[in-house]
Order: C-alpha cells, then structure tokens, then sequence
C-alpha cells in the first residue's frame, strides 16, 4: 500500500522508532538539558512553515527542505515557549507528546502520526468486523450454498491498488502495448505454413512415346527449335514412373496501416518461377533452396454495415469466386488491380460482384536484345467480371452460393509473323512475344514465324527456328455453383460444380494452323483433322467440415472432371490433375486427418486420360503432412 502524501511512516514502524528515540533520550540526553534550553531542536530553531523533505525512499531523508505555505512574520520571530502536554488514557498519544515536547518529533510529524494511527485503527476494525461476518455466516451456510461476502471500500480500494502495481509492473517487463516501435508494427498478423509430400507418378502400358507429346514450354522459354533439325524437340515424360519427395513452406504477414487499409505480403518456395506451384523437389545434392515473392498487394477496405468494398492492388490472392481448380489453381497470384464488393439484402441474400484488370505480359525493354531495331510495345491483358451471390437457409441448414463471370484474354493467341529468313537463332520474329511465358500442355499451338524459303536456308529444309503460340483466343464464360449441408454439425455435405466454355473458340480457324491435338491420320494425307474443344465441367463432392481445426477432423472427397484442349489457358490451371494442363479427363479421390488442430494429413489419387491425340493415361498419389502456424 502506497504511502499517504504527508506520512512519515508507518504506525507500527513509528511506536518503535519511538521507543528507540526514549531510550536515547532517557539514557544519554539527561547531561544535555541546559544546552537544549540554550539551543532549540532543529525543528524548533527553523521558521513555522518549514520542515523536512518527505522520505525520499520510506526510510532515509532527502536532506532537502520543502516550503509546504508561505511563512508569516510570527515565523522569523524568537520561539515561544511549548506548553506542557495535556495527559491522555491513550499510551500512544502519550509517547507521541512526550517526543514532541523532547524535540526528538515535529508538532505537525505528531499530528499525522495521530491521524494515521486513527486510519490503521478504522481499517484494522473494518476487517476484523469483516472476518466476523463471514465466519458468521459460513456457519449458517450448507455445502450447496454460495456465499458473497460484502467487502468493504477500504479493503477494496487497497486490493484495486495492489492488484494494479502489479498488473502494471508486468506491463511493463513484457513490453505490453510499447510506445518504443512505430504504430503500424503493434498492427501485424504473422501466419505460414509447411508441407511435406510424397508424389508418386504411374504411367500404364499403352502410352505413346515415340515423340508426340512435344515441350512447348521449354521451347518457348529457351531459343527457337530448328523443325529441319536432327534432333527431337523437347518432349514429355510420358513412360516413366517418377517418385518425388517435395516441400512447401510459405511465410505470410498482414499489416494494418489504419483508415481502412492494409498491406500483405508472402514468401514461397518453389523450383522456379512456375506461377501454379510452389513445389520444391527434394534430392538436389543439399543445395540450397529459392525463396520468391508470391504476394504483396496493397488494399483498401471499407463499407457499412450491409455493404462491403475491397480494392487490391499488387500481386494479390485470387479475387474470384471458384469450386475447382479447372481454370485457375490454388497457387496462382493475380497481377493488377481488383476490385470486391458485396450487398446484404437481408440475413438470406448476399450479392457480390468481382472485377478486375491484370497485365498478363509487356514487351521487354530492350528486345529483341541482339538486333538494333526493338519489337513493338505488345500488352497481353485479363479483363474479368464475376456476379454471384450467398444464400442462406433457414437455422443455416442450408448454404448456397453461385456465380457467372466473363474472363476475357486480350492478345493472349499466337500470330504468325511477318515473312523473313533467320539465320541465327537470335534473329527475332515480330511477334516472338506472342509466345506464353509459361504453359503446362493441352492447349493448341501454332507457329509463330512465317519463314521463307531461300537459298540461304536450302529453301526450308534447314534453319528453320522456330517459336510456338496458343492457336486460340480465350474469352471465357464461367459458372459455378455449391450447396453446403449443415444438418450434421459439424459434420457437412457439400455438392460442388462448375462448367466453363471457350466463347471465343474457332474450330475451323484453329484446324488451319493448329500442330498438336489432331486425330489418327487418314490414307493419303499427312495430318489428322484437328479434334480439340472448348468446354470444360466439373463435378464433386465433399464430406466433413470445411477445415480441419481440430483433432481428430476428417474429411473425404470424390470429383470428376472434364477439360477440352482450348476451354482454359492451360498455364494457369491445376498443375496436379495429369501433371497440370487441359485436354484430359479423369477421377479426383482424397481424404484428410487432423493429428493435431494445426497438423494434418491428406492423401489423395488422381487418374487422369487424355481426351484426344495420341493416347496418354496417368495415375499421380500424393501423401501429404501439413503444418500450419
């Protein structure tokens, strides 16, 4: 209990301090009397109004004076005589005179003293009347009986006081709410997570490796094929099984910056700048592994009570609403700006409506890099609207949502250049950079450069250098749809599904250029007739609850899809499913365990065929442990 503002000190402390200060006086100031009447104490010989500094510390002087009023004339004027003290039947108020009259107290030390003894009396008699009444009625109390016990205000105020010097004191040792870092930092929310997988790949009997499935990515992001060359182009592992260990670790953080704004940002593995996987595989001779920057996006946040708005910009998550992964994959980022908002009618009916515009590509500053005459400026762009809404059931028994959206590509399709003849792999087409900068396999290709025959190239049959394009404009239109049952919670019974379709697919303009997805080629002609398309669907269903969080949590799953050659672009769709890409068709079955509320394990087989060209089937199981912080 903190000191009064005038105490001295404590009333214990006091009687024995005083006792201490008789003894003295009785033993060894008896010889002193005439000096004393010749000299006054130190309290005596100083001006009324003066008097010694409080205790610095409780128990030593300060040794300085403080002035507590303004002295009076009476004050610089010879001391008068104290008279003598009156008798009390309190032996305390006794001692206390006689130390004054000593000179060993202060008249004003003595009065606080008093009334700081009537203060401990009071409080000493509160609590014992206290202690009595509980007893008391602890005693006409039975064991089921609770008992409130009145506390009096004393007693209270002296425990608030206590229990706030400490609550306070470990404020302070642990930094509670420190003023010594900028605001914003006391705003932060860190989360990560990590998993370790075992992918195994099985290719069946049957498939087609004589040289039909060519790496279009790899040719595009390296220099052009020579077609008139000896060698294979890049081709696909389609007969071999592969078994790889891989991880992925992600380390993420919010910030707050007030107003309504906030900043995030994310750091991912991954084996390269693959934009649907953060996969790295394992085995690379103890290397050390790459970290990229997966997101980091600024946004806005704001709205009423029945309307909500977000406005991101950066490199953000995806803004859209989806029930598979059949044109967009769980790790892919948007680049751009996007733009959420959502109305609340009532408790039943939630709109919402999605957009956004994002740079898919720009032409690089300085290319082509080994010519003096640089390529035009060339934008690929995603320009996308999604419209749906959240409905609600009666007791939320029954959950829905669904959405339409428009995902339009703009200049995304390969154009064949103007005629030319390289002779080098660096002499550049017009419209090299119609080529994508990443792509899995399923779309359809055409060649980029329209190269002519000269005697310099042997009239075609040699330095043919060549890069490939989508065959294809993309403007897709997109549904999707899921109903959520909840009469089973936690359990739940989810029915997902969605359909998309290529408006923009050309059958009959892809058949003229197309050089992959044709069927079987008839007597008496050197290509098949091309046999793509452009839908896409998917259907599935999902047990268990949204997310394993606790214990013991399970969930499994079941889906089945269906994805034409041209429905997607296929370099941003499931890099899993028939190790990523379109044109394939297949089963998805998985289930999940929480071992832990932030540990889990998923196992899950997929096995995938190809829709059309030569024949290709896949089984891919992946045991997955995943930890999340």
């Amino acid at each position: 209990m903190p000191l009064p503002e005038k105490t001295f000190l404590q009333f214990p402390v006091r009687i024995k301090l005083a006792a201490m200060f008789l003894n003295l006086a009785l033993a060894g100031f008896g010889a002193a009397n005439a000096q004393e009447a010749a000299a006054p104490p130190l309290d005596a010989s100083l001006p009324q109004g003066f008097s010694p500094a409080p205790l610095s510390n409780g128990l030593f002087p300060s040794g300085d004076l403080q002035l507590e009023d303004p002295p009076s004339l009476e004050a610089f004027q010879a001391p008068k005589s104290t008279p003598p003290p009156v008798a009390s039947e309190s032996v305390v108020i006794n001692l206390i005179n006689h130390l004054v009259a000593k000179g060993i107290l202060t008249q004003g030390d003595a009065a606080d003293m008093m009334v700081q003894a009537q203060r401990d009396a009071e409080v000493a008699r509160q609590n014992a009347d206290t202690a009595a009444l509980v007893a008391e009625d602890l005693s006409l109390t039975s064991d089921e009986d609770v008992v409130v016990s009145h506390i009096p205000e004393p007693v209270k105020d002296r425990l608030q006081a206590e229990i706030s010097q400490q609550v306070i004191a470990q404020a302070k040792a642990e930094a509670w709410g420190s003023t010594n870092s900028p605001e914003w930092t006391r705003n932060m929310r860190f989360f990560s997570d990590f998993r370790t997988r075992n992918d195994f790949t099985v290719f069946p009997d049957g498939n087609d490796s004589s040289g039909s499935f060519p790496d279009f990515n790899r040719i595009n992001r390296n220099e052009p094929f020579d077609v008139a060359g000896i060698i294979f182009s890049p081709q696909r592992n389609v007969a071999e099984n592969r078994n790889r260990h891989r991880i992925r670790a992600r380390f993420g953080a919010e910030m707050d910056l007030g107003d309504g704004f906030m900043f995030g940002a994310r750091l991912a593995s991954g084996s390269d700048i693959n934009p649907v996987s953060t996969n790295q595989t394992l085995s690379g001779g103890f290397q050390k592994y790459q970290i990229w920057l997966d997101q980091a996006f600024l946004r806005w946040q704001g709205g009423t009570d029945r309307t909500g708005l977000k406005v991101s910009a950066g490199r953000m998550p995806n803004p859209f609403f989806r029930t598979s992964v059949n044109m967009w994959d769980d790790d892919l980022n948007f680049d751009g700006l996007a733009v959420q908002l959502n109305h609340r009618f009532n408790e039943r009916v939630a709109p919402f409506i999605n957009a956004g515009i994002f740079p898919v590509f720009t032409t690089l500053f300085d290319e082509p890099f080994y010519s003096p005459n640089k390529a035009k400026m060339l934008d690929k762009w995603l320009q996308a609207i999604q419209v749906g809404a959240k409905l609600t059931g009666d007791e939320d028994n029954v959950n829905a949502q669904f959405s339409g959206g428009i995902f339009h590509f703009d200049n995304i399709e390969g154009k064949l250049s103007d005629p030319y003849v390289p002779l080098t792999v660096f002499d550049a087409g017009n419209t090299d950079d119609r080529r994508p900068t990443f792509a899995q396999k399923g779309n359809t290709y055409m060649a980029l450069r329209n190269i002519l025959p000269d005697p310099l190239n042997d009239f075609g049959a040699s330095r043919q250098f060549q890069y490939y394009g989508l065959a294809s404009k993309f403007n897709i239109l997109a549904y999707n749809a899921r109903i959520d049952f909840n009469f089973f919670e936690p359990f739940q019974i989810s029915l997902l599904g969605d359909i998309s379709t290529n408006l923009a697919f050309n059958p009959d303009d892809v058949e003229a250029k197309a050089v992959n997805n044709r069927g079987p080629i008839p007597d008496g002609k050197d290509v098949g007739s091309f046999d793509g398309g452009g839908n896409a669907w998917n259907l599935g269903l999902h047990l268990g609850p949204q997310a394993l969080t606790k214990k013991g949590d399970w969930d499994a799953h079941f889906g089945y899809r269906f994805i034409e050659s041209d429905a997607v672009v296929d370099g941003f769709n499931d890099s899993a499913f028939g190790l990523g890409g379109t044109n394939m068709e297949g089963v998805t079955i998985g289930a999940g365990m929480a071992v832990t509320p932030r540990v889990s394990l998923n196992l899950r087989w997929m096995g995938a065929s190809e829709i059309t060209g030569p024949p290709l089937k896949s089984d891919i199981i992946q045991l997955d442990l995943n930890a999340r912080f």
